[in-house]
């Protein structure tokens, strides 16, 4: 799964590669691990908080959600450009659960309690490049904060 991954996202139209369940999920892991480290700030609340939406989405238990993150932790090093995680995903995530990828990446945003302009700014080019509207990126936001109360 993961030399497939790491393949998808070095071809150059990732378009004709194929993506299964598990694959999915690397590939949102490690646009999650890009949002954090899009401030150049990798905390512990955003590595807990991606192990949390990672284990939600997958039903994964603690360890195995960390595994996962740390697998992307190394996709994500060496990906070229967050548009090849978009194209990876788009094709393959039905559109109503493209805001749920979007309600991730702000899940993990937020997890630092502060809104920052390089993560705003990637998800805004995730958003746009998922087909996600402003205005469902912004409801994805609104329910996060929501929950956080």
């Amino acid at each position: 799964m993961f030399g497939r991954l790491i393949n998808i996202l070095h071809d150059p139209d990732p378009a004709d590669s194929r993506l299964g369940g598990d694959d999915r999920e690397l590939a949102l892991a490690a646009l999650l691990v890009r949002l954090a480290r899009s401030d150049e700030n990798y905390e512990d609340a955003e590595k807990d908080r991606i192990d949390r939406v990672l284990g939600a989405r997958n039903g994964l238990d603690p360890a195995a959600a960390r595994d996962l993150r740390l697998r992307a932790e190394e996709v994500e090093a060496g990906a070229p450009d967050t548009v090849r995680f978009t194209r990876a995903l788009k094709d393959r995530v039905a559109y109503e659960d493209r805001s749920g990828v979007i309600e991730a990446l702000w899940d993990v945003a937020l997890a630092d309690g502060e809104r920052d302009a390089q993560e705003d700014a990637l998800i805004r080019l995730a958003s746009k490049l998922l087909g996600v509207s402003d205005v469902d990126s912004a409801l994805a936001r609104q329910r996060v904060e929501a929950r956080r109360g």
